[in-house]
């Protein structure tokens, strides 16, 4: 079944209500990855949970929430799989702004996140770095889509401890857009650096010019 947008009036509350089980079911993930339980009871875990699926089914859109904009006017995109409170499989990532025109954001893996034992699966890093990137062109006035993402691993990346990501425009030519970015320590240690081409499609370049 697919479900009709909430009312306007009830669409901030509703729009609460799934990032809190989104936040939720973030902790059921990293009580799964971490539990010890006897069998039996992960047995009866399983079919509380089977319950509680079909409930969630009952009522169903045909893709996750759309970007949007916020009552604030600042857009979101709570489906998104890096930034989408209303995403379970989202850290999420919160970016900020910087005066400079950078992005930066502070960041924590979860256990749920590991590649070689204790450490952060290369390739979540990677998308970390691309989803920065592709907010750091965008911020300079250069949107685009990924055209390449270049990943080098200088450390081991840790989950359940603080880290930052950071990431800031480079130069364009015409459609082309170059950035570079980085996952480190508070301390600075860089972890993971990134470098990104990306390409603003012609398209969005055709929807800025004036009529």
């Amino acid at each position: 079944m697919t479900m009709e947008l909430a009312p306007a009036e009830d669409a901030e509350a509703y729009f609460a209500a799934l990032s809190e089980l989104s936040r939720q079911t973030r902790d059921l993930v990293d009580a799964v990855v971490l539990t010890d339980v006897p069998d039996s009871e992960l047995v009866a875990v399983t079919a509380e949970l089977a319950a509680l699926t079909d409930r969630l089914r009952a009522l169903q859109c045909a893709s996750p929430r759309p970007f949007e904009f916020g009552p604030d006017g600042v857009p979101r995109h709570a489906g998104n799989a890096v930034t989408g409170s209303a995403n379970p499989h989202a850290l999420p990532l919160v970016i900020h702004t910087t005066p400079e025109r950078t992005v930066r954001a502070e960041l924590s893996f979860r256990p749920t996140h590991e590649g070689p034992p204790g450490s952060v699966h290369g390739g979540v890093s990677a998308m970390i770095l691309d989803h920065l990137l592709g907010q750091a062109v965008a911020v300079a006035g250069f949107p685009g889509m990924t055209g390449t993402l270049t990943i080098r691993y200088r450390g081991r990346v840790p989950y359940g401890e603080p880290l930052v990501g950071t990431a800031e425009h480079t130069r364009s030519e015409g459609r082309k857009t170059w950035v570079d970015g980085r996952i480190a320590l508070p301390d600075g240690t860089v972890l993971v650096e990134a470098t990104g081409l990306f390409i603003t499609p012609s398209a969005w370049i055709e929807q800025q010019r004036p009529v």
